[in-house]
């Protein structure tokens, strides 16, 4: 682990009553704050133009404020739609507009989502596009096309029970236009408008905007979210708008029963695609798939968390979809021709067919005296997780999953006592009882999810896990669901958050969470103390560095990165007397994230004291 060796807008007063407190966040056209009002004593968020360039000829500019006075009244007009941040005024400062908008606490947008936790499950992300298909619906009906509709455009936040993500809020209409309304269209010449990846073909070869190319973008959406990438990422803008245009969609691999949807939405051809009421009766069928009659209802298992089980029986055949989404209904089998069994041959397959029961009676009850692994009893969470004793508080665990992909498919856990030692890939964090293992198998992922959030949101690259009991054993287990926090994509190499002990170094820096502040010896030792006493750094929060950055140049660079990325004036310190600093460790250049942690430190190097905290 290694120590890496525009003004800001805090404090800022803007039309003489919204106070800047830090920034949230940066887009195409500036940055986003969040504010204090103080006539109304509440918190905003407010956008900011930024011109990229110092001094932009005359009708460029004009142009740029036009479209952010655009983008507040377009948003406006969806003024109290439940899933469209709230647009509460546009004023001019110093000759340049700010919007002022609703602050959603809480919030994070899909793409910073999906980068931490990795893919969603279909049937969440098919909840997450009824909401955003609910919020273009009504800009449509009144002729407003967004024209921009991709992941970092999607907020999702706590909802008024308290459950995370279950609120979802589109937002960013700063290129949207209504085509019939002989408006301006806010673009520059040769730019295109909208995000490579996301743009419908027909509007990357010069078409109008249109709610069609909305839900093609939509789709495009809903297809990284399930599958954790794009469907038409390449290395470069011009390659991505290549393969929108010319070539077709990855195939995906994790979309399950929402694969049909995204084959439609992703159709080249706008004719071809669903309309707005045909997608949402196809995504609503995922969130809550209807009962067949006849049959034994059966959900998809592409749309149940990476937790459960796989059957080994093969899936039954399934009625169409409603509007002509999959899956196809199987064909009737063919007649076949019976052929007569000799009866010498059914006397051997019977006498066979007893020994084999025989020998099973003889092998089961030896089992039950045995008892797997010599336990005696039923194991809590079944044989593939293959622990003989149920999970406990702050047990530290390796995971090994049954192919290359982490979370996915059902890992075989041990305990790692040490919680260090083995380079843990994760910990027991919280549990979620239950009434019955049918509740347990059914809400312990999205419990678990909630349980864990806060301790997630610290840490720079870790998801949840939720460990579920069998039925059989389902009493020992305590009649609970054991909430785990593994790394995503490599070990955290030793406890978290509360399970940490103060004055213990840190051995990488996959543990090491917001607001933690460190004693710093030396550039290569770096260990947990309490943020009351005396202290050289204090952890901000993260940023990552390219592919293609080596762990040594890392450590020349971090620090720039973070100053950039993570600058402490935006958590209110002084940039006269506090600068940036960072660490790095080589779990994030195994794992492949080059994650880097942000710290901030005296210039002087002097100790940090409690109050500064």
């Amino acid at each position: 682990m290694h120590s890496g060796s525009p003004t800001s807008g805090v404090g800022r007063v803007i039309a003489g009553r919204y106070l800047l407190l830090n920034r949230l966040g940066s887009g195409g056209m500036g940055h986003v704050w969040l504010a204090h009002d103080q006539r109304l004593a509440c918190e905003v968020a407010l956008k900011e133009i930024v011109f990229r360039d110092l001094d932009p000829a005359g009708e460029e500019r004009e142009a740029r404020v036009a479209r952010a006075r655009a983008e507040a009244r377009y948003a406006a007009g969806l003024r109290g739609h439940p899933h469209v941040v709230t647009v509460h005024d546009v004023l001019e400062h110093e000759g340049l507009p700010w919007i002022v908008m609703e602050y959603v606490a809480g919030a994070t947008d899909l793409r910073d989502l999906v980068e931490r936790r990795g893919p969603l499950a279909p049937a969440e992300c098919a909840r997450i596009g009824l909401a955003v298909l609910d919020a273009l619906n009504s800009g449509h009906e009144t002729g407003v096309m967004h024209r921009d509709v991709k992941p970092a455009n999607i907020l999702l936040a706590p909802d008024r029970t308290g459950a995370p993500y279950g609120r979802v809020l589109l937002t960013d209409y700063g290129i949207s236009v209504r085509p019939d309304a002989g408006e301006t269209r806010y673009t520059l010449a040769s730019v295109l408008v909208g995000t490579s990846g996301y743009l419908a073909p027909e509007r990357a070869t010069g078409g109008p905007p249109t709610p069609a190319a909305d839900l093609f973008s939509l789709g495009c959406t809903l297809y990284y979210a399930v599958e954790g990438h794009g469907p038409f990422d390449r290395e470069s803008t011009l390659a991505e708008v290549t393969a929108v245009v010319m070539e077709e969609p990855r195939p995906p691999v994790r979309a399950g029963a929402l694969g049909p949807v995204l084959r439609s939405l992703l159709e080249k051809d706008p004719g071809r695609r669903p309309s707005a009421s045909r997608a949402e009766a196809a995504l609503s069928e995922i969130v809550t798939p209807r009962a067949e009659p006849y049959a034994r209802t059966r959900t998809d298992l592409g749309s149940q968390p990476p937790w459960a089980g796989v059957a080994s029986a093969p899936p039954p055949p399934t009625a169409p979809a409603p509007d002509g989404f999959g899956p196809v209904a199987a064909p009737p089998s063919a007649p076949r021709h019976r052929r007569e069994v000799p009866r010498v041959l059914r006397a051997v397959l019977a006498a066979s067919l007893g020994l084999l029961l025989a020998l099973g009676g003889v092998w089961y009850a030896m089992a039950r005296q045995g008892g797997g692994g010599g336990t005696g009893r039923a194991l809590p969470y079944g044989s593939a997780v293959g622990l003989v004793r149920p999970l406990k508080d702050g047990d530290c665990v390796l995971a090994d999953w049954p192919g290359p992909d982490r979370f996915t498919g059902t890992p075989r856990l041990t305990l790692d006592p040490s919680c260090g030692a083995q380079a843990p890939d994760g910990q027991v964090m919280a549990f979620s009882a239950a009434a019955s293992a049918d509740e347990a198998r059914k809400e312990g992922s999205a419990r678990c999810e909630e349980r864990t959030q806060e301790i997630r949101e610290r840490l720079a690259d870790v998801r949840s896990l939720a460990v579920v009991p069998t039925g059989a054993g389902f009493g020992l287990a305590g009649r609970r669901t054991a909430c785990l926090v593994l790394g995503a994509h490599g070990p955290v190499y030793g406890p978290l958050g509360a399970h940490r002990r103060l004055g213990s170094s840190f051995t990488d820096t996959a543990n090491m969470q917001r607001r933690d502040c460190l004693r710093a010896p030396s550039e290569r030792d770096a260990g947990l103390v309490s943020c009351s006493g005396p202290h050289d750094q204090q952890v901000l929060g993260f940023t990552r560095l390219g592919r293609d950055v080596t762990l040594t140049e890392a450590r020349t660079r971090s620090d720039a990165a973070c100053a950039k990325d993570v600058p402490p004036r935006d958590y209110g310190f002084d940039p006269s007397v506090y600068t940036s600093g960072s660490w790095t460790s080589q779990g994030a250049w195994k794992s492949g994230t080059h994650f880097v942690v942000c710290t901030v430190r005296k210039q002087n190097g002097g100790t940090m004291e409690g109050d500064e905290s």
